[in-house]
């Protein structure tokens, strides 16, 4: 049986064929990337957002060293303690390397036989009990006396002072934590100012007309300054604030280049403790670290207004608040 062929398409009919595809395929190009689009979109709603690093930081000659906020509160306690007793810096230094090592600087209730604490004491060496070791006051007071004991002990290596201490295991151990130890002892003893700063998230405010919220959180800021640096005069200063007057720690009275050392001491102590405190702002000799900020700058006033200066030996410590 012979078969007619079809006749052949005229090129107009393959031009109009091809445009007809060209544009099916365009509309599936437009098509997928309206559900792209969606997907992204989706998945931009539905991821949660990477959650805001905290850290506290001690700067150097130029190198920012990082501690953890729960880290910077201890290192601040300890560094306390030494100006209370007025030590000098390189005890602070030598101190926050053998917690750095022991426990990393936190304050843990395990460890090795029966060590815990910030420094591992251990009760059966005679450092006390368990309860007494765990608070960090007692147990930096002792390691303290222990170190007041080593005969030269600021012209020693880190890690030979600390060792004289501690008894340890590891005797070399600490040496690997003197240059941190060294720049938060600098900035938490007012060697160094503006250096030590904390990059926090918004702390809980409290409701500025809520009295008696804000009486309470005075309360506790106040025995917090108290607990670590001794019965300083502390003053409310309006409903947020409290300024503490550091001139009874200074060892040489009248001396303002050492008062500003103390005042410098006890402001970054504010900084590296605000996460546990909820402090929003530290001001000190015309500086003013904020939470928000997480960096000092210089005070602003306007116009008169603004919390009133502050003299040499003075630090502000104000309460977050909405």
């Amino acid at each position: 049986m012979h078969t007619t062929a079809p006749p052949p398409r005229s090129a107009r009919s393959r031009r109009n064929a091809r445009r007809r595809a060209l544009r099916g395929a365009g509309v599936g190009v437009v098509v997928l990337a309206v559900a792209v689009g969606g997907v992204v979109v989706l998945l931009q709603q539905t991821t949660p957002q990477a959650p805001v690093r905290q850290e506290c930081t001690a700067d150097l000659d130029g190198t920012a060293w990082r501690l953890s906020p729960a880290q910077a509160d201890n290192a601040a306690l300890i560094t306390a303690v030494s100006v209370r007793r007025a030590m000098p810096a390189r005890a602070a230094t030598i101190a926050l390397a053998t917690a750095l090592q022991e426990s990393r600087l936190i304050n843990i209730d395990y460890g090795d036989r029966d060590s815990v604490g910030l420094f591992q004491q251990r009760t059966s060496q005679g450092w006390g009990s368990i309860e007494e070791i765990m608070d960090p006051v007692y147990s930096t007071n002792a390691f303290f006396d222990g170190l007041d004991k080593v005969s030269g002990y600021t012209e020693l290596p880190v890690t030979d002072a600390a060792q004289a201490v501690q008894r340890s295991g590891f005797p070399d151990a600490y040496a690997q934590h003197e240059m941190r130890s060294r720049a938060w002892a600098a900035g938490l003893t007012g060697q160094s100012q503006a250096t030590i700063t904390c990059s926090l998230l918004a702390a809980e405010p409290l409701a500025a007309d809520d009295a008696a919220a804000l009486a309470t959180a005075r309360t506790a800021l106040r025995d917090r300054v108290v607990r670590d640096f001794g019965d300083l005069p502390v003053t409310d200063d309006g409903a947020a604030s409290v300024v503490v007057d550091v001139a009874a720690l200074s060892t040489v009275p009248g001396d303002d280049a050492v008062t500003a050392r103390l005042a410098w001491a006890l402001a970054q102590w504010g900084v590296a403790s605000a996460h546990s405190t909820g402090v929003g702002s530290v001001d000190v000799a015309g500086q003013v670290w904020s939470r928000q900020d997480g960096t000092w700058s210089a005070a602003q006033t306007t116009d008169g207004e603004g919390a009133a200066p502050l003299d040499v030996s003075s630090v502000r410590l104000t309460l977050a608040v909405r």
